[in-house]
Protein backbone atom coordinates (compact mmCIF):
# COMPACT_ATOMS: atom_id res chain seq x y z
CA UNK A 1 0.00 0.00 0.00
CA UNK A 2 1.24 3.56 -0.89
CA UNK A 3 1.14 6.29 1.57
CA UNK A 4 -1.68 8.08 -0.51
CA UNK A 5 -4.03 4.78 -0.16
CA UNK A 6 -6.94 4.84 1.62
CA UNK A 7 -6.71 2.90 4.45
CA UNK A 8 -9.99 0.28 5.31
CA UNK A 9 -11.47 0.58 8.35
CA UNK A 10 -10.03 -2.18 10.18
CA UNK A 11 -6.64 -0.42 8.50
CA UNK A 12 -7.18 2.21 10.22
CA UNK A 13 -8.16 0.90 13.67
CA UNK A 14 -5.31 -1.22 13.72
CA UNK A 15 -2.81 1.61 12.99
CA UNK A 16 -4.61 3.39 16.22
CA UNK A 17 -3.71 0.13 18.25
CA UNK A 18 -0.39 0.20 16.92
CA UNK A 19 -0.20 3.72 18.45
CA UNK A 20 -1.02 2.70 21.84
CA UNK A 21 1.02 -0.12 21.93
CA UNK A 22 4.28 2.20 21.48
CA UNK A 23 2.86 5.25 22.78
CA UNK A 24 0.59 4.99 25.85
CA UNK A 25 2.00 6.39 28.92
CA UNK A 26 1.34 2.91 30.61
CA UNK A 27 4.70 1.93 29.77
CA UNK A 28 6.47 5.12 30.72
CA UNK A 29 8.74 4.16 34.04
CA UNK A 30 6.93 6.55 36.42
CA UNK A 31 3.36 4.39 35.91
CA UNK A 32 5.50 1.16 36.19
CA UNK A 33 6.87 2.23 39.61
CA UNK A 34 3.40 2.93 40.92
CA UNK A 35 1.54 0.20 39.92
CA UNK A 36 4.57 -1.71 41.26
CA UNK A 37 4.17 -0.70 44.51
CA UNK A 38 7.42 1.20 44.09
CA UNK A 39 6.74 4.98 44.69
CA UNK A 40 6.81 6.42 48.54
CA UNK A 41 3.19 7.99 49.51
CA UNK A 42 4.70 11.96 48.85
CA UNK A 43 5.00 10.38 45.48
CA UNK A 44 1.89 9.27 44.99
CA UNK A 45 0.51 12.72 46.15
CA UNK A 46 2.44 14.16 43.51
CA UNK A 47 1.10 12.20 41.25
CA UNK A 48 -3.19 12.91 42.08
CA UNK A 49 -2.14 16.70 42.66
CA UNK A 50 -0.68 17.14 39.06
CA UNK A 51 -3.35 14.64 37.50
CA UNK A 52 -6.38 16.78 39.08
CA UNK A 53 -5.08 19.66 36.79
CA UNK A 54 -6.10 17.32 33.48
CA UNK A 55 -9.06 15.90 34.91
CA UNK A 56 -10.67 19.48 36.23
CA UNK A 57 -9.66 19.93 32.09
CA UNK A 58 -11.63 17.69 30.40
CA UNK A 59 -14.86 19.43 30.67
CA UNK A 60 -13.55 22.88 29.57
CA UNK A 61 -12.01 20.85 26.45
CA UNK A 62 -15.22 19.59 26.00
CA UNK A 63 -17.13 22.01 26.48
CA UNK A 64 -14.95 23.98 23.21
CA UNK A 65 -15.76 21.00 21.13
CA UNK A 66 -19.48 20.95 22.15
CA UNK A 67 -19.73 24.60 20.79
CA UNK A 68 -18.50 23.80 17.06
CA UNK A 69 -20.42 20.33 16.56
CA UNK A 70 -22.79 20.81 14.04
CA UNK A 71 -25.89 18.71 14.94
CA UNK A 72 -28.06 18.16 18.20
CA UNK A 73 -27.40 14.51 17.85
CA UNK A 74 -23.35 15.06 17.89
CA UNK A 75 -23.73 17.80 20.78
CA UNK A 76 -25.88 15.33 23.17
CA UNK A 77 -23.29 12.42 22.42
CA UNK A 78 -20.25 14.79 23.39
CA UNK A 79 -22.73 16.43 26.20
CA UNK A 80 -22.55 13.37 27.71
CA UNK A 81 -18.84 13.86 28.73
CA UNK A 82 -19.12 17.28 30.43
CA UNK A 83 -21.45 15.83 32.43
CA UNK A 84 -19.39 12.43 33.28
CA UNK A 85 -16.42 14.75 34.90
CA UNK A 86 -18.67 17.62 36.26
CA UNK A 87 -21.49 15.44 37.44
CA UNK A 88 -25.52 16.74 37.13
CA UNK A 89 -25.69 18.82 40.59
CA UNK A 90 -26.98 15.27 42.46
CA UNK A 91 -24.36 12.18 41.24
CA UNK A 92 -20.90 13.86 41.56
CA UNK A 93 -18.42 13.47 38.50
CA UNK A 94 -14.94 12.58 38.00
CA UNK A 95 -13.61 15.81 39.31
CA UNK A 96 -15.80 15.21 42.67
CA UNK A 97 -14.04 11.98 42.78
CA UNK A 98 -10.62 12.71 41.84
CA UNK A 99 -10.75 14.83 45.04
CA UNK A 100 -12.00 11.83 47.24
CA UNK A 101 -8.82 10.74 45.58
CA UNK A 102 -6.68 13.57 46.69
CA UNK A 103 -8.40 13.39 50.15
CA UNK A 104 -7.70 10.34 50.85
CA UNK A 105 -3.89 10.57 50.17
CA UNK A 106 -4.09 13.47 52.87
CA UNK A 107 -3.57 16.51 50.33
CA UNK A 108 -5.55 19.92 51.67
CA UNK A 109 -8.36 20.22 48.94
CA UNK A 110 -8.08 23.98 48.86
CA UNK A 111 -4.57 23.83 47.77
CA UNK A 112 -5.22 21.04 45.08
CA UNK A 113 -7.96 23.15 43.67
CA UNK A 114 -5.91 26.51 43.92
CA UNK A 115 -3.34 24.63 41.50
CA UNK A 116 -0.73 25.95 43.77
CA UNK A 117 1.72 23.15 43.46
CA UNK A 118 1.10 22.51 40.15
CA UNK A 119 4.70 21.65 37.87
CA UNK A 120 5.13 23.99 35.08
CA UNK A 121 5.44 20.65 32.12
CA UNK A 122 1.79 19.61 34.12
CA UNK A 123 0.20 22.93 32.98
CA UNK A 124 1.84 23.36 29.67
CA UNK A 125 0.68 19.17 28.75
CA UNK A 126 -2.93 19.98 29.52
CA UNK A 127 -3.16 23.10 28.12
CA UNK A 128 -1.84 22.65 25.01
CA UNK A 129 -4.20 19.42 24.65
CA UNK A 130 -7.16 22.18 25.29
CA UNK A 131 -6.01 24.48 22.86
CA UNK A 132 -5.50 21.33 20.12
CA UNK A 133 -9.35 20.39 21.04
CA UNK A 134 -10.04 23.92 20.57
CA UNK A 135 -8.15 25.07 17.34
CA UNK A 136 -7.71 21.97 15.19
CA UNK A 137 -10.72 20.40 13.04
CA UNK A 138 -13.76 18.28 14.52
CA UNK A 139 -12.11 15.32 13.23
CA UNK A 140 -8.78 15.52 14.97
CA UNK A 141 -10.56 16.90 18.29
CA UNK A 142 -12.43 13.47 18.10
CA UNK A 143 -9.82 11.73 17.47
CA UNK A 144 -7.68 12.91 19.99
CA UNK A 145 -10.13 11.08 22.42
CA UNK A 146 -9.13 7.77 21.10
CA UNK A 147 -6.81 7.02 24.36
CA UNK A 148 -9.80 5.88 25.94
CA UNK A 149 -9.10 2.90 23.92
CA UNK A 150 -6.77 1.92 26.32
CA UNK A 151 -7.29 3.58 29.37
CA UNK A 152 -9.41 0.00 30.40
CA UNK A 153 -5.87 -1.65 30.83
CA UNK A 154 -4.21 0.63 32.56
CA UNK A 155 -6.71 1.20 35.17
CA UNK A 156 -7.31 -1.90 35.85
CA UNK A 157 -3.62 -2.46 36.31
CA UNK A 158 -3.36 0.64 38.56
CA UNK A 159 -6.20 -0.31 40.83
CA UNK A 160 -4.73 -3.79 41.87
CA UNK A 161 -1.54 -2.99 41.82
CA UNK A 162 -2.17 0.27 43.74
CA UNK A 163 -4.73 -1.77 46.43
CA UNK A 164 -1.86 -4.34 46.65
CA UNK A 165 1.21 -2.75 47.31
CA UNK A 166 0.21 0.78 49.54
CA UNK A 167 -1.76 0.45 53.08
CA UNK A 168 -2.22 4.23 52.58
CA UNK A 169 -5.37 3.42 49.89
CA UNK A 170 -8.74 1.97 49.49
CA UNK A 171 -11.13 0.98 47.15
CA UNK A 172 -13.21 3.99 48.32
CA UNK A 173 -9.67 5.98 48.14
CA UNK A 174 -9.65 4.95 44.37
CA UNK A 175 -13.83 5.34 43.33
CA UNK A 176 -12.86 7.48 40.63
CA UNK A 177 -11.50 4.38 38.24
CA UNK A 178 -14.69 2.18 38.79
CA UNK A 179 -16.99 4.48 36.51
CA UNK A 180 -14.58 4.91 34.05
CA UNK A 181 -14.41 1.18 32.98
CA UNK A 182 -17.80 1.46 31.58
CA UNK A 183 -17.73 5.27 30.48
CA UNK A 184 -14.08 4.98 28.55
CA UNK A 185 -16.10 1.89 26.17
CA UNK A 186 -18.76 3.92 24.91
CA UNK A 187 -17.14 6.89 24.60
CA UNK A 188 -14.10 4.86 22.10
CA UNK A 189 -17.57 3.41 20.61
CA UNK A 190 -18.56 6.54 19.52
CA UNK A 191 -15.09 8.27 18.58
CA UNK A 192 -13.85 5.16 17.26
CA UNK A 193 -16.91 5.17 15.25
CA UNK A 194 -16.66 8.79 14.11
CA UNK A 195 -13.34 8.74 12.53
CA UNK A 196 -13.59 5.39 10.79
CA UNK A 197 -16.69 7.43 8.72
CA UNK A 198 -15.78 10.65 8.58
CA UNK A 199 -11.88 10.03 7.78
CA UNK A 200 -13.23 9.98 4.04
CA UNK A 201 -9.08 10.92 2.69
CA UNK A 202 -5.63 9.49 3.61
CA UNK A 203 -5.08 12.76 4.31
CA UNK A 204 -7.24 12.87 6.76
CA UNK A 205 -6.75 9.11 8.31
CA UNK A 206 -3.14 10.60 8.48
CA UNK A 207 -4.26 13.87 10.79
CA UNK A 208 -6.26 11.05 13.19
CA UNK A 209 -3.29 8.94 13.80
CA UNK A 210 -1.45 12.45 14.04
CA UNK A 211 -3.94 13.85 16.80
CA UNK A 212 -3.46 10.23 18.83
CA UNK A 213 0.39 10.42 18.70
CA UNK A 214 -0.61 14.08 19.84
CA UNK A 215 -1.91 12.98 22.63
CA UNK A 216 -0.41 10.01 23.82
CA UNK A 217 2.69 12.35 23.86
CA UNK A 218 1.21 14.78 26.43
CA UNK A 219 0.12 12.12 28.75
CA UNK A 220 3.84 10.89 28.74
CA UNK A 221 5.31 14.38 29.02
CA UNK A 222 3.08 14.80 32.21
CA UNK A 223 4.75 11.48 33.30
CA UNK A 224 8.22 13.06 32.38
CA UNK A 225 7.88 16.10 34.37
CA UNK A 226 6.92 14.32 37.33
CA UNK A 227 9.44 11.37 37.15
CA UNK A 228 12.19 14.40 36.80
CA UNK A 229 10.63 16.35 39.47
CA UNK A 230 9.84 13.77 42.16
CA UNK A 231 11.79 10.57 41.24
CA UNK A 232 14.94 11.30 39.49
CA UNK A 233 16.90 13.47 40.12
CA UNK A 234 14.10 14.69 41.84
CA UNK A 235 14.26 18.37 41.23
CA UNK A 236 11.38 19.91 41.89
CA UNK A 237 11.00 23.55 40.41
CA UNK A 238 10.20 26.43 42.34
CA UNK A 239 6.65 26.83 43.60
CA UNK A 240 5.79 23.00 43.44
CA UNK A 241 4.64 20.86 45.26
CA UNK A 242 6.89 20.03 47.78
CA UNK A 243 6.03 16.67 50.09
Amino acid sequence: MTDTELLSPDELHARLEAIGAERYHVHHAFHRLLHNGKLTKAQVQAWALNRYYYQASIPAKDASLVARLPTPELRREWRRRIVDHDGDGTHPGGIERWLKLTDGLGLDRAYVVSLEGLLPGTRFAVDAYVNFVKSRSILEAIASSLTEMFSPAIISERVSGMLRNYDFVSEETLAYFTPRLTQAPQDVDFALGYVKREARTRAEQEQVLAALRFKCDLLWAQLDALHFAYVEPALPPPGAFRP
